[in-house]
């Protein structure tokens, strides 16, 4: 997948600076796509030279001019098309499963601290992942919020967010557990 679709995704809540879809992307993308705010400004900018995104300047007083930018209907087609594609599955990297594989010969202490630093890390996505969801039902149950919301996307990949942070919560503790345990026995 390339950036530019979690872009024009994102974009269908409305128009937005370039700014905007950074906080966005920290705040909700990220359980799912990651970019750097640099990533996101070359890729507006290629994109809007693709005539997938219209830019237009906003003049303000006491700070620099911001462009706002919204998706084209170019945008919304390459987007439609985008989404009738077959998916193909992820490639899941990561260094601390890596580090966890390769404990047996590592540094036992140094993993454990990692562990839990993802645990915490974990639980901070959650309760943040927590707060959107909060925000986004409005007092509303959640069968009312999909029955009536505009939008649905968003929703639905916030909670794979939390079930893959809650995921991580558990791995995390078993494996805690585990290595202390190991680390009790003498060998």
């Amino acid at each position: 997948m390339a950036l530019r679709n979690a872009i024009m995704a994102t974009l269908l809540r409305g128009e937005a600076s370039g700014y905007d879809l950074a906080k966005i992307f920290d705040a909700s993308v990220a359980n799912f796509w990651m970019a750097t705010p640099q990533q996101l400004y070359r890729e507006l900018e290629r994109m809007e030279a693709d005539g997938l995104l219209a830019a237009r300047v906003v003049e303000q007083e006491r700070r620099p001019n911001k462009r706002m930018f919204s998706l084209t209907e170019a945008g919304r087609a390459a987007l439609h098309a985008f989404t009738a594609e077959p998916s193909r599955p992820g490639a899941y990297r990561d260094e601390l499963l890596v580090k966890v594989q390769a404990v047996d010969a590592g540094d036992p202490a140094a993993v454990q601290e990692a562990v839990r630093e993802r645990l915490a890390g974990a639980k901070a996505k959650i309760t943040r992942y927590e707060n959107l969801r909060a925000r986004m039902l409005d007092g509303r149950s959640e069968d009312d919020y999909l029955a009536g919301a505009e939008r649905i996307g968003p929703y639905l990949t916030l909670m794979r967010g939390l079930s893959f942070e809650r995921g991580n919560v558990r791995w995390c503790e078993r494996t805690l557990a585990v290595l202390a345990q190991r680390a009790a026995v003498p060998r």
